[in-house]
């Protein structure tokens, strides 16, 4: 990409403790005013020097605020063009959806879109955010901590935190933190797909759960349980792919020379559709396995292992296979081993037989992306390893 306008991108150290997220917080509104756009870069090797590579002496085009890798779950991140009118629209309507402007806890990291968005609407709000301290990584007890931090007895204004899946099942499996998650009036919930037996113990135990659908490219969560946020439209294609337009979308990819914004619409890796209003979202595009010829929802099997079974997380992968093509394998954490055969007579009648899982793995954890999502093609490469 070769802007006509452009300014050189600045990298700066992802900040981490509630320290450096102080110290950042004043250049982060800078940018959104209009001064240099900015790069957080991780303190992992691996993807710290892959983005000092990429940013190093980059420059961007001037209306720029933020230049934020993609998750890469399912392949090789990319670099999205964030302007400053779009962080803003972004952050402006998720407060119109939560009833207003509020004071933020920061539990997600800030080299990717939902957790620098947190800052964002920190900003919108003049709220200064509470931070969980994430250099030992994500724990129900820092979690706990930076609740207890907050003194809500000195502001009238809302109390919202936002969470992947993954964290709010272990705060829910910690009695302090179901205290501290009722302490908040929203818990925004994304990332990836969220189980429905998640959903119903959230529920059940009296937490206030906003589940919420969006990427990078639309400045994180755009749709909020089912409904797309103020200013946003969707829409599927005639393939079945969600459509996204609005002006919380991104301008671009840093590596990339064609249109990623077709007359003002997005369209995403996602297959979904829409109900009366309402958008379902029905996994990944990519995220399907041929197997003997029929194709298999990766998401959908996975659903169903949560709730047919004792299992807490599953990801499903397709492995080559010399019969099949590619063959079913589920990758779970439980507290014991599951069976493959017992996974099957579960599901037996609650999914077509052939999208049953014709190998089961056991593990004490799935792999994950620093931004907290699974890491699905380590998981595949795993599966492959232990399943051949």
């Amino acid at each position: 990409m070769t802007p006509t306008a452009a300014v050189e991108l600045e990298l700066v150290d992802a900040p981490r403790t509630p320290g450096e997220v102080a110290a950042f917080l004043p250049r982060l509104a800078r940018s959104l005013a209009g001064g240099a756009p900015l790069m957080t870069v991780p303190a992992a090797a691996a993807e710290r020097e892959r983005l000092l590579e990429a940013g190093n002496g980059v420059r961007v085009p001037n209306h720029t605020a933020l230049v934020v890798p993609t998750s890469g779950s399912t392949g090789q991140p990319r670099l999205a063009l964030i302007s400053r009118s779009a962080l803003v629209a972004s952050a402006d309507a998720t407060h119109t959806a939560l009833g207003g402007p509020g004071r933020w806890l920061l539990a997600l990291p800030t080299t990717h879109i939902a957790g620098l968005q947190v800052l964002v609407r920190s900003l919108r709000s003049d709220q200064e955010p509470v931070v969980v301290d994430s250099i030992e990584g994500f724990t129900a007890a820092s979690f706990v901590r930076a609740v207890r931090s907050l003194d809500k007895a000195a502001s009238e204004l809302p109390h919202y935190t936002a969470l992947v899946p993954t964290q709010l099942q272990r705060l829910l499996d910690d009695g302090p933190g179901v205290e501290a998650l009722w302490e908040l009036d929203a818990v925004l919930v994304g990332g990836a797909a969220i189980p429905t037996a998640l959903l119903d113990r959230a529920s059940d135990a009296g937490v206030t759960v906003v589940r919420t659908y969006g990427m990078t490219e639309t400045c994180g969560g755009c749709v909020y349980d089912g409904v797309p946020l103020p200013g946003v439209d969707v829409g599927t294609d005639v393939n079945g792919r969600i459509r996204i337009a609005g002006p919380m979308l991104f301008d671009g990819y840093l590596d990339a020379s064609e249109p990623s914004v077709v007359d003002g619409w997005f369209t995403t890796s996602d297959i979904g559709r829409q109900a009366d209003g309402i958008l379902y979202v029905h996994g990944r595009a990519d995220n399907v396995i041929v197997t003997g010829g029929i194709n298999v929802p990766a998401e959908a099997v996975e659903s169903a292992l949560l709730g047919a079974a004792e299992i807490d997380q599953a990801i499903v992968v397709g492995v080559p296979d010399d019969n099949w093509g590619e063959r079913v394998v589920a990758m779970v954490t439980a507290a014991a081993a599951i069976e493959v055969d017992a996974v099957r007579a579960a599901l037996d009648g609650v999914l077509p037989s052939t999208w049953l899982p014709r190998d089961v793995v056991t593990l004490e954890a799935l792999p994950v992306l620093i931004s907290g999502k699974p890491d699905r093609a380590a998981v595949r490469r795993l599966a492959i390893h232990l399943t051949r």
